[in-house]
């Protein structure tokens, strides 16, 4: 909980680490590797803090209220258009709102489709200097499914983006890919991502700590990969197809959830 002196609190001590920035943590992760489970692990678990969770959603199947667990929830649409088009200007709308309210979350989690190029949400807290005295990138969290990853580098440009901007990456459903096949899925992603935590998992099982409070986005590492990562415009269209129709006639949604405690 935040005090009015801008400070959080936890129930054991006082932290004024980074001032008064809240921590935000983005989840990644392409269609079907487990970021929704990751997701309901976070909300359900006996932590007792609470989180803003700013949920992306793209395309003609919308948000299943029954895939986000224990909500206590306020909806709020946001902008129609693809997450790469919109995705800065609906987070500096929505943070700036969120921290009117500031005392009643310890941190936000921004849940992106899993077709997102996580850089134009991580660009969003070096961009604006409004977000950027507000919040902090606490890390991007990467779920990649062990099974199908492989097959997904080679068709889907986005996959590689997100193990590549990722600080902590989830290789998730090691129970069905045999011990080879997996030695060869890790040893792909050390070669797009060396750096980040790797950790091997069965449905998304870990320990909070791992993946959240680690303070681990590094820009330093951003800016060697993706060296126009603090341009001008801030719009990345390299390496992903931009011929599809702005116009979907569904809104992006913005949850804030009540964790269990």
């Amino acid at each position: 909980m935040a005090s009015g002196d801008g400070c959080i609190y936890t129930r054991a001590k006082r932290s004024c680490a980074m001032s008064d920035k809240v921590p935000v943590t983005v989840l990644t992760g392409y269609l079907g590797a487990g970021k929704t489970t990751l997701l309901n692990r976070i909300l359900s678990e006996p932590h007792g803090k609470k989180y803003a969770v700013i949920v992306n959603e793209f395309g003609e199947i919308g948000i299943d209220n029954e895939l986000i667990v224990g909500a206590d929830e306020e909806v709020f649409e946001m902008n129609n258009g693809c997450i790469c088009c919109t995705v800065r200007g609906d987070l500096v709308r929505i943070i700036d709102g969120l921290m009117r309210r500031k005392g009643k979350f310890d941190a936000i989690i921004v849940d992106t489709t899993g077709l997102a190029d996580p850089a134009p949400v991580a660009q969003t807290f070096f961009m604006d200097d409004n977000v950027g005295r507000k919040a902090k990138l606490d890390a991007v969290v990467t779920v990649a499914d062990a099974r199908w990853l492989q097959d997904r580098l080679k068709d889907a440009p986005e996959a590689k983006n997100q193990i590549a901007f990722a600080d902590v990456i989830l290789l998730n459903k090691t129970d069905l890919v045999e011990p080879d096949a997996l030695s060869e899925v890790e040893a792909r992603i050390r070669g797009i991502n060396p750096y980040a935590k790797l950790h091997k998992t069965e449905r998304c099982r870990i320990a909070l700590p791992e993946v959240l409070g680690r303070n681990a986005f590094d820009l330093d590492r951003i800016m060697e990969i993706e060296p126009e990562f603090l341009g001008g415009d801030g719009h990345r269209h390299h390496d992903h197809d931009h011929d599809h129709d702005h116009d979907h006639g569904h809104g992006h949604v913005m949850r804030t959830i009540t964790t269990a405690v």
